[in-house]
């Protein structure tokens, strides 16, 4: 099964960062990472701030247990490698409901898992702004298939 994780880092040596999350969720996800996009600088978007860095990444992985168990468990990895890396924040929102971002060492957006489609508080899949974010598209159109998952889902 096919695991999608957009990665993204605007503060300190982004390119840096974004290899040690990398490296950090090689180890830490069952299976192996099969690829990883070409890094691609982006504006931040939605507040002001330094420029983002920004790729995605392809691990096959074999859920050991049902799907939607597996992904929260992905998510989990992901939200720990963010915290070991120096992201405490939890998300904050304006008096309309709207997300407030901020810039961040690292932030690691889980994008697909294979055709699985779950919609849950914590998790929906695919990421419901994906095909919005050049910073998705992008790096991931740069990966083998990219384009093909690209025209599929939109």
């Amino acid at each position: 099964m096919d695991l999608y994780l957009g990665l993204g880092s605007n503060l300190g040596d982004r390119r840096a960062n974004l290899l040690r999350a990398i490296s950090f969720l090689d180890k830490r996800l069952p299976g192996r990472r099969t690829a990883l996009s070409d890094f691609v600088e982006n504006p931040a978007e939605g507040f002001e701030g330094p420029d983002f860095l920004n790729a995605v990444a392809l691990w096959e992985v074999e859920p050991p247990c049902g799907t939607e168990t597996f992904a929260l468990e992905v998510l989990a990895i992901c939200k720990r490698v963010e915290q070991e890396m120096g992201r405490y924040s939890k998300p904050e929102y304006d008096s309309s409901g709207r997300r407030i971002y901020a810039s961040r060492v690292i932030d690691v957006d889980m994008l697909l898992l294979g055709e699985t489609r779950m919609d849950m508080p914590e998790l929906t899949l695919p990421h419901p702004r994906m095909f919005e974010r050049k910073f998705v598209l992008q790096p991931l159109a740069s990966l083998p298939g990219g384009k093909d998952i690209i025209l599929k889902m939109k």
